[in-house]
């Protein structure tokens, strides 16, 4: 092989394999991708999102066995995060944070308390009206004193989520990051795009 094409196949192999260092570093330490499968976050979220996961803000950790070397920030109560939930962990979860470490919290007929005064909630959604009240644990729970080093997450859709009001709280080292852009969104009953959701951030 000439020396002109050895140079030219080696550059093109020093390319492609930066390209591939790089994208594994973003992904392991600063963004990831996330699909919003289920209706738990409606209104917020819709089924069909694609958001990113900032996993810098809350620290760094190894690639691959996930340990935490680095702790910037915690989670603070309003933050959407994803995380790995306790009961089921091959799967990553979507659900906004209502209370951290210390705080008590408490659902009665369906609305929120924290710390013994009614909560701002601004982004609860009730979609099931059959039972406006006395199921357990989703319209009554409580109350219960999250442990520290952990947080209680709920879905912005009250009535259809499985959160920790069943599961219980969720350990500050299983959160892979706070969500915060959504970058694509696909309405499948439709067949198209939600151009207008592209570019969003998170509330």
């Amino acid at each position: 092989m000439p020396s002109a094409a050895r140079s030219a196949l080696r550059d093109y192999a020093e390319a492609i394999a930066m390209a591939v260092l790089l994208a594994f570093f973003i992904r392991s330490f600063i963004f990831q991708a996330f699909k919003i499968p289920s209706g738990s976050m409606l209104p917020t979220l819709k089924i069909g999102d694609h958001l990113l996961v900032n996993k810098f803000i809350y620290g760094l950790r190894l690639p691959i066995v996930g340990t935490k070397i680095v702790t910037f920030t915690s989670p603070k109560r309003g933050d959407v995060v994803v995380f790995i939930p306790p009961h089921d962990r091959g799967k990553d979860y979507i659900k906004r944070v209502q209370a951290v470490g210390g705080d008590l919290i408490e659902v009665r007929n369906k609305v929120l308390y924290l710390n013994g005064a009614v909560a701002d909630d601004p982004h609860a959604y009730f979609s099931d009206f059959s039972h406006r009240s006395g199921r357990r644990p989703r319209d009554n729970f409580g109350p219960f004193l999250v442990p520290e080093g952990h947080v209680f997450v709920m879905g912005d859709n009250r009535d259809f989520s499985n959160d920790s009001r069943f599961w219980g709280p969720v350990p500050i080292e299983d959160i892979v990051g706070k969500a915060f852009v959504l970058y694509w969104s696909w309405d499948a009953e439709r067949f198209r795009p939600r151009w207008s959701r592209i570019g969003d951030s998170i509330p």
